[in-house]
Parts: C-alpha cells; sequence; structure tokens
C-alpha cells in the first residue's frame, strides 16, 4: 500500500522535531539524551511513501516492548503528526524515534534522502556471529551495526552479512534478505533473529500476486553464493548481491537473473491508493 502526500513542506531543517501532546512536533532545544530504544524510517519520493502503514505497527510493536511508558494511545497520536507533516515534494528520508527511562519522549529527524545507491550489492562476511542485542527491533543496535557497515566498506563491500554460530545466514546490517530455489522465493524461518521487515513483506505480497510460490528457508554461509539473493530495504528497495567477501577476505560473484530488474522495478512502482487509518 502506497501513501500519498499533498502537504507543504514543513521544518525540513535536519533538526529533530520533538512531539509532545500539548504542542505537537516543535524542534527540539538540543539533541535528545543517549540513543533511541526505537527508530523507524522509510523513503518519500515525491509525496509518495510504500507501506507507511507497516512501518508505523512495526513501530508501535517495538514501543510496547521497549517503551512501555510510553503510552500507545500517545504513541498513535504522534504517528498521526508525523502523517502530516510528511513532505510532498523532494526525495526524504525522515527517522521517527522513541527514547525511554524517566522522560521518555518521540522525536522525528528530517532527513533527505541519500543519493541513489547502485543496484547491485556486494556482501561481506564478517568473521564473528551476529553481536545484535536484539536483532527484532530497529534502534537498540545501530551503533553496533554501523561499525558492522564501516568494516565491510573498508572491505570493499557495501553491508556485512549477519549469521549466527552455526553459520546460518540471518540478513544483513541494514537489510533484510531473500534467496531463489529455482522457481519459489525463499525468506528467513519465523524462528531466526531477524527483524521485520516491511520491504520483505511487500516483496512476499508481490510474489502472491504473480503466483510465485514462497518458502520459510534457511540458508548457509557456505550455500548462499551458489544461490541468486536480493537485499531489500525501505531506502534501496531491492538489491541482487553480485559478489561475495567471505571470512577469509576471498570475493565470488553472485548470481542475477534477468527477473532481478522485473522485481526492482516492481518494488520501485508505486500505485496511487486511498490513504486509511494507519496504525491499526
Amino acid at each position: 500500500m502506497v501513501a500519498v502526500l499533498t502537504g507543504p513542506v514543513r521544518g525540513l531543517t535536519g533538526e529533530r522535531l520533538v512531539w509532545t501532546e500539548r504542542s505537537g512536533l516543535s524542534p527540539a532545544a538540543g539533541p535528545p539524551q543517549g540513543e533511541p530504544a526505537v527508530v523507524d524510517s522509510w523513503l518519500v519520493a515525491e509525496g509518495r511513501v510504500r507501506d507507511l502503514a507497516l512501518h508505523g505497527r512495526r513501530f508501535l510493536r517495538s514501543c510496547e516492548q521497549l517503551v512501555p511508558e510510553l503510552p500507545s494511545a500517545a504513541v498513535r497520536r504522534f504517528l498521526d503528526e508525523v502523517w502530516q507533516w510528511l513532505p510532498g515534494h523532494g526525495r526524504w528520508f525522515p527517522r521517527i524515534e522513541a527514547y525511554g527511562g524517566a522522560e521518555p519522549l518521540l522525536a522525528l529527524w528530517p532527513r533527505p534522502a541519500p543519493e541513489h545507491a547502485p543496484g547491485e550489492v556486494t556482501l561481506w562476511t564478517p568473521p564473528e556471529p551476529d553481536p545484535r542485542r536484539r536483532p527484532t527491533v530497529k534502534g537498540p543496535d545501530l551503533r553496533v551495526l554501523a561499525r558492522l557497515r564501516d568494516r565491510a566498506e573498508a572491505a570493499g563491500a557495501d553491508d556485512a552479512l549477519l549469521h549466527d554460530a552455526d553459520g546460518t545466514v540471518l540478513e544483513t546490517a541494514h537489510s533484510a534478505l531473500v534467496w531463489w530455489r529455482g522457481g519459489t522465493l525463499c525468506v528467513p524461518e519465523a524462528t531466526l533473529p531477524v527483524l521485520p521487515s516491511v520491504t520483505r513483506d511487500h516483496l512476499e505480497r508481490l510474489a502472491a500476486c504473480w503466483n510465485f510460490p514462497v518458502r520459510h528457508d534457511r540458508v548457509t554461509l557456505d550455500e548462499v553464493p551458489e544461490l541468486e539473493v536480493w537485499t531489500l530495504n525501505a531506502l534501496h528497495g531491492l538489491r541482487p548481491v553480485r559478489a561475495w567477501i567471505d571470512r577469509a577476505g576471498r570475493t565470488r560473484p553472485g548470481r542475477i537473473s534477468a527477473r532481478a530488474a522485473e522485481w526492482q522495478q516492481a518494488v520501485r512502482h508505486r500505485t496511487v491508493l486511498p490513504a486509511p487509518h494507519l496504525w491499526e
């Protein structure tokens, strides 16, 4: 589902906007103290957002887990105001944040979207297993994941491939993963510790529309370079893996078929749909 925004561009300063029941969204007096407990973000391109409702619901669920001192009704009102704020022009990558503690806080960080990235990626495999503390919530491990991506870039890759101690592939530091076995789209098993991915959900719904079977699956570090693998996130959409850098520093080519371009285009496509009450 794609939301279409027509409101004016307001408050696009790059500074965080703090939300309160009394004042709504207003410029923060200074940066919030500490690290956010929960975050979420999405691409706004010329007033269109893909699956905004799913981002909001994921944020709500995560706040209920990690910031229970924030009433769900207040989080919904915050999300409603964020919806009204989102700009109708340009490319933006806003981030919403929840801070816990004695003085819980909700904030919106307006950010211009980064420049378009290449349509394919190289993944680097760290020698150590997934270091995240809360892999199923977006927020608690931001610094850890940023350091992993820095290491991946130093190794000549775009992102780091996360795996468990047994060599089961999970996702990347900043993207979900899917892979193909013949004509079957494979997604991680539900029991694996991965972030609930809005873009992966979108791809599964697309597969259903196109009558492709979807399989919940596991894949190992040894096996994954032999498969066609795609990374998925809200900012870059779908990007196939063009190369793998293993734990020994060796590079292997990825597998990219002609279907990747067709699915990339479908994920980028934004159909105009009416805006529902988003967070139910």
